[in-house]
């Protein structure tokens, strides 16, 4: 069964750990997560970890040659990315704060994320 996480697609991650971003890496830079990967234990931030793709060459319907050599976002590991907290833009880890909601009249219960360094809501 894949496991659940505390990054989810949308939040603004910052890579915690690999080479200096000055070294030509990515730690330190900032992105949008476009995708999680629960059964990998991948996440593909947005600008973070581009790749070169080489591509066949082909041809589409309109007969444009598509092919050629790309640059695109590979996943990168879960555990070297922290979750931005958002008064600080700082890595920070993620909690949760258990609220009783009134919905169509009845109590429910809901977990909301919180930012552990500032308590703010993510």
């Amino acid at each position: 069964m894949a496991q659940k996480f505390k990054i989810k697609k949308g939040d603004l991650v910052q890579v915690i750990s690999g080479a200096n971003a000055e070294r030509g890496g990515d730690r330190g830079k900032q992105g949008k997560v476009l995708r999680v990967f629960p059964e990998t234990n991948r996440v593909l931030v947005e600008g973070i970890n581009r790749v070169t793709k080489h591509t066949k060459a082909g041809q589409s319907d309109r007969g444009t040659r598509t092919g050629g050599i790309e640059h695109v976002e590979a996943p990168i590991h879960i555990s070297n990315v922290a979750v931005v907290d958002p008064e600080t833009k700082k890595p920070t880890r993620v909690g949760y704060r258990i609220e009783t909601v009134e919905r169509d009249g009845r109590q429910r219960t809901v977990r909301i994320r919180v930012a552990k360094a500032s308590g703010k809501d993510l």
